[in-house]
């Protein structure tokens, strides 16, 4: 990947993944890559990593479950 100097990296790569979810490449309720894949596809600290998932949490996009990592929020289900 290569890196825009003028925006922040954990920002880039939040784009992508975001896009990433958008476009089903992380299905509903699938698993997000850990930080040390993150790490390794992008080139990046595990703090770096870090960051982009809690901004995916905290934009509800993802959740964490302890002891298996972290997830795309599944879709809202239909009201009938």
């Amino acid at each position: 990947m290569e890196w825009k100097a003028d925006i922040p990296r954990w920002k880039q790569m939040y784009e992508v993944i975001e896009e990433r979810i958008a476009d089903g490449t992380y299905a509903p309720g699938g698993r997000l890559p850990s930080v040390v894949d993150l790490c390794a596809e992008f080139g990046v600290a595990q703090m770096t990593a870090r960051r982009v998932l809690q901004e995916l949490r905290g934009a509800g996009l993802a959740y964490m479950e302890p002891g298996i990592g972290t997830s795309v929020t599944p879709l809202p289900k239909p009201e009938a």
